[in-house]
């Protein structure tokens, strides 16, 4: 029964190694390279976070002050109906020694504006109607996927003319693709670190101590995508 099984294996090895007289590709002569692509591309979601809390006013209900803000937010072109959205509502309550209840409401939303000259003006004119507590939660790119799609690509291409280079080099030429590996860790580098890779001249992400800002001031990193491949090609 052993030397059946033994004479099967070395059939089967030989079927498999002598089809169309092709070598498992660690027997084949190649060569490996690694291909690159970067990108940058300006955001065009620029989300905020504004907060309105009735103790910064002065008999002004919370209501009053959310009708001012969205009066104010038309008034600049802002689409209140589908970019602002009310994100949380609490109620702080504070004891007075005269034993009476006061409830002091905070209320935030999120906008969405498209540019950075649009934030920086919907700031300013915030802040005209004493609404200061303003945020830049974070930013992306409406057609990031397409993006990520594209500089995988480009990665690819740039590992087949390295290895075409390289191969030229010593008078041979590159065949098909055998392997290709995505490295890991290394994909996407989107904002890595900090909230959305802002830039605000001389001012930190938070706004609410800001006096003089014009929306002039205010810029934004590109994201940044990076992507690494590993592609074996057939060295003819």
């Amino acid at each position: 029964m052993k030397n059946y099984l033994i004479a099967f294996l070395i059939l089967f090895s030989s079927f498999v190694f002598g089809q169309n007289g092709e070598k498992n590709f660690i027997d084949q002569n190649y060569i490996e390279v690694t291909g690159t692509a970067e990108m940058k591309i300006a955001p065009d979601e620029i989300f905020l976070k504004i907060i309105i809390n009735e103790k910064d006013f002065k008999n002004k209900s919370l209501v009053e002050i959310e009708k001012q803000m969205l009066d104010k937010l038309t008034e600049i072109g802002i689409d209140c109906k589908n970019d602002l959205s009310i994100k949380d509502i609490a109620s702080n309550f504070k004891n007075y020694l005269i034993l009476k209840n006061d409830i002091l409401l905070v209320k935030e939303y999120q906008l969405l504006v498209h540019e950075a000259k649009t934030a920086g003006k919907v700031i300013t004119e915030l802040q005209k109607i004493g609404i200061s507590n303003i945020n830049i939660d974070r930013i992306d790119n409406s057609k990031l996927l397409e993006y990520k799609k594209e500089i995988k690509i480009n990665a690819v291409k740039a590992a087949q003319e390295k290895a075409k280079s390289m191969a030229l080099a010593i008078n041979q030429d590159i065949g098909k693709a055998i392997y290709i590996k995505e490295l890991e860790n290394n994909l996407i580098r989107q904002l890595e670190g900090k909230v959305a890779g802002i830039q605000i001249r001389g001012f930190s992400n938070t706004i609410s101590s800001v006096s003089n800002y014009t929306e002039t001031e205010m810029e934004f990193e590109k994201i940044e995508l990076f992507y690494s491949v590993i592609i074996r090609f057939e060295l003819n």
